[in-house]
């Protein structure tokens, strides 16, 4: 005999599921708005746009780059820093590679190199030669038990027997310094004997630093760059909430651990970030994030976040919104967090993630509470981004991909950013950028744009925009009339 079930829920209106679509808010992203114009009392060369990436941590630019396969390497990571930015090292390899490209990006010009690499007396100069082009160096102190016995450089080398031993040809005599001494005091002594080395020892005569003519000449070249305490280059590295021996081992070279996985508001994804933190130095930005109610329990229930890292499904390579019908785009994520953090007067920087085309859109998010953007698509394009440079039809390309798309996920390295096994769904996808030079020009042209932008809105620096920017909505018809129009471009009669 077949039961009838009664379909009335108690307790629930009848308007429950329509009452959604009345409650709904709107997913504001770039291009639904744009800045309204203020009283300026200030040039845009005037601008200043320094900035706190984290909450120990200020840039001279507020551009982080995504730690993404085919954006962020060592070579990225050096140039943004020297500039004054942040690169964030991808996790798309092993431990042990990452941890060598934030090494790289610690040696890039420090004033003190204190992972010096060296070799002993018996070492062959093959082997010396070898130790040379891996690490991309002219010279190698020579220890014998940790003391300083001599010093082998490129010269010397250059045409002798590589099955001789480095005692055959080092130079036993060797200018060294103390611990302590100042940047000025070693241009001094390396100029009064014509060397571009000096090493530094310690009380006990051990080999405790290296002083190179290269990086004080660096440091001249970008006095803007992000440092550190120690004077070397800010780096920071993503690594999974889930992979503590990865966060423990990049501990050991970075300044700032990025958690990488798409939807941070998970609780077993906050479980393992609670262990990460506890068991680090390096200060931890978390996310993503995009609602009020993930950066209230961030707030409320991490220790010590460096900063939000904010925004799921805008970039353009992301197809995690197209394909779930789920995301937060990074201008309605970043006004969620940025209310959250002035709510709980919680003092902590957003950097917001994706959607970044061209520098109105870097000002519009910074007016809207971020501190910092993180940029792909524009890093991309750059030479020292790691895609591969191709020439189609006589125009140059980088490649660029998501790291949900399917390549990337065939390395198994990434899997966990968008629990593959779980979802078993790419979330992103591959193609090619326009090659653009320079990280430096993009740089250039992203900072033109938005210190023109804030002079606009009348702000003279981030947190002034904070305060003053205000926003006017605009339509599809409003976008395409602010757009250049009714006019045939030399682009356009380029593509035929």
């Amino acid at each position: 005999m077949n039961q009838t079930h009664n379909l009335v829920v108690v307790g629930l209106s009848e308007g429950f599921f329509r009452d959604k679509f009345k409650k709904a808010m709107i997913a504001t992203t770039f291009r639904d708005v744009i800045l309204s114009l203020g009283r300026s009392e200030v040039e845009p060369e005037d601008v200043s746009v320094r900035t706190a990436v984290t909450k120990e941590r200020q840039m001279k630019i507020p551009f982080v780059s995504s730690p993404m396969d085919t954006v962020t390497e060592s070579e990225m990571a050096i140039a943004l820093a020297r500039h004054g930015g942040l690169g964030v090292l991808h996790r798309n390899c092993t431990v042990e590679e990452q941890c060598e490209m934030a090494k790289r990006v610690k040696k890039a010009e420090a004033l003190v190199i204190r992972d010096v690499v060296t070799v002993t007396p018996s070492t062959t100069i093959a082997e010396a030669l070898a130790l040379m082009q891996k690490h991309e160096i002219s010279g190698l102190p020579v220890v014998e038990k940790e003391r300083l016995v001599g010093i082998l450089t490129g010269r010397d080398v250059r045409f002798a027997d590589p099955s001789l031993n480095v005692e055959n040809l080092m130079t036993r005599k060797v200018i060294t310094a103390r611990e302590g001494i100042t940047i000025d005091d070693a241009k001094e002594l390396l100029h009064e004997h014509r060397i571009e080395k000096l090493p530094i020892i310690d009380v006990d005569e051990k080999l405790s630093g290296l002083i190179t003519i290269k990086d004080i000449i660096l440091r001249g070249r970008f006095p803007d760059a992000t440092r550190d305490d120690e004077g070397r280059l800010l780096c920071a590295a993503a690594t999974s909430p889930f992979d503590l021996h990865r966060a423990k081992e990049l501990d050991k070279h970075v300044d700032i651990l990025v958690i990488d996985v798409a939807h941070f508001h998970n609780v077993k994804v906050f479980e393992a970030t609670k262990k990460i933190m506890k068991d680090v130095n390096a200060e931890v930005v978390v996310g993503n994030i995009g609602t009020f109610k993930a950066a209230e329990e961030a707030i409320t229930k991490l220790d010590d976040v460096a900063a939000f890292r904010v925004g799921i499904g805008s970039g353009s390579i992301c197809s995690t919104t197209a394909v779930t019908r789920a995301g937060a785009p990074t201008l309605f994520a970043t006004c969620e967090v940025a209310d959250a953090v002035r709510q709980y007067r919680a003092g902590i920087p957003i950097i917001a993630d994706g959607g970044i085309k061209e520098a109105g859109d870097v000002a519009v998010a910074l007016a809207a509470g971020a501190s910092a953007v993180m940029i792909g698509n524009l890093f991309a394009r750059c030479k020292e981004a790691p895609g591969t440079l191709l020439t189609i039809g006589g125009r140059h390309y980088k490649q660029y991909r998501g790291m949900g798309s399917p390549s990337a996920r065939a390395k198994r390295y990434a899997i966990d950013r968008y629990s593959t096994p779980a979802k078993g769904l790419p979330e992103g996808v591959e193609g090619w950028v326009p090659y653009k030079g320079e990280t430096a020009l993009a740089l250039h042209e992203l900072l033109a744009g938005l210190k023109a932008a804030m002079g606009y809105a009348g702000a003279s620096s981030v947190s002034d925009l904070w305060e003053k920017a205000t926003f006017l909505m605009i339509s599809q018809y409003g976008e395409e009339e602010a757009s250049p129009h009714d006019i045939l471009l030399p682009s356009e009669t380029e593509r035929g």
